[in-house]
């Protein structure tokens, strides 16, 4: 299982149309998501990460895919950036 983490910059006057796609792509992937925002907007962008912890390997693609058809075109300027982080083992 592994935490995936996706980031992106979303500009302010754009965050109201947006919200409601993301929480939509997050309730059709079936998996427990969580939408966060950094506090400060830089140059009227946002930083928007969406959290996605426990989930399997092939989750990254099936997502990747899915936010494809999700109307995001115009809505987020730059990339979505993903980050796969795993558990530490414990110590022996």
């Amino acid at each position: 299982m592994i935490d995936l983490y996706v980031y992106y910059k979303v500009r302010e006057a754009d965050a109201p149309a947006l919200a409601p796609r993301v929480r939509a792509l997050q309730a059709r992937v079936g998996a427990q998501a969580q939408l966060k925002r950094r506090p400060d907007a830089g140059s009227g962008l946002q930083t928007w990460m969406e959290v996605y912890q426990g989930v399997d390997d092939d989750f990254p693609a099936r997502l990747d895919a899915a936010a494809q058809g999700a109307g995001f075109e115009g809505l987020i300027d730059g990339p979505r950036r993903a980050e796969i982080f795993t558990d530490m083992p414990p110590c022996a």
